[in-house]
């Protein structure tokens, strides 16, 4: 298993720092990534939690993952959490939520995620974005891009509502929407028209190296629980 990394600041909450080595390398070669969702297409939605007891991933995600990082694809959330803007929980709380979802992905999946970005904000009049990085904005993606060395356009970015296809566009991303019954609104705008839809987050990751490096589906390596 590999090991966690010491805790440094990405963004408005603490996440585990890239070894210098491998952050020297992405700037040098900029690399294409795939953005996740957290809630709704990594895990199960459950409104406002930071209990890591509640944590279920969605049906396929691990294997997706794994699938994902050993093609060589960084793998990176990204994430709207407008809970911390209206105090129903604090950055500690996420944070040890953040932790406890990477120690379980690597103990689980053997995978160590890349970064883990997040909008801090509430929305704005109308459900609008009131900054520039809450989804459909493309400021998380764009930030973690320069964090990260990715090259945004060979990312893409995978979620379960348009919002989140919208942000990928803006950004320069693809984007696959998960079908999973999240979206409610379906406002139509160019922005908001995916270029895949995938039935589970492993159809997506199927979908995705067969774009970006060609790859056939890969056999899964075992069953895995949710």
């Amino acid at each position: 298993m590999r090991r966690v990394a010491a805790v440094a600041w990405c963004g408005d909450v603490p996440w585990p720092a890239a070894h210098d080595a491998d952050a020297a390398r992405s700037v040098a070669r900029p690399r294409p990534a795939v953005f996740l969702d957290k809630d709704g297409t990594l895990v199960e939605d459950v409104p406002y939690n930071v209990d890591p007891a509640l944590v279920r991933f969605m049906p396929h995600a691990l294997e997706a993952l794994r699938v994902l990082s050993d093609a060589g694809l960084p793998l990176v959330v990204v994430s709207n959490q407008p809970g911390l803007a209206t105090g129903r929980f604090d950055v500690s709380a996420l944070a040890r939520l953040q932790r406890a979802l990477a120690e379980r992905i690597q103990a689980e999946a053997g995978v160590t995620l890349t970064g883990f970005h997040v909008c801090p904000h509430a929305p704005g009049e109308g459900g609008a974005p009131a900054c520039g990085c809450r989804k459909p904005a493309a400021g998380l993606l764009l930030r973690a891009a320069r964090e990260h060395g990715l090259d945004l356009a060979r990312s893409t970015m995978v979620g379960d509502i348009l919002d989140d296809v919208e942000a990928a566009h803006r950004a320069g991303c693809t984007a696959v929407l998960l079908e999973v019954g999240h979206e409610t609104e379906w406002r139509d705008a160019p922005l908001r028209r995916p270029e895949h839809r995938a039935r589970d987050l492993l159809d997506a990751a199927h979908w995705i190296l067969a774009r970006v490096i060609g790859a056939a589906p890969v056999a899964a390596r075992g069953t895995e629980g949710r």
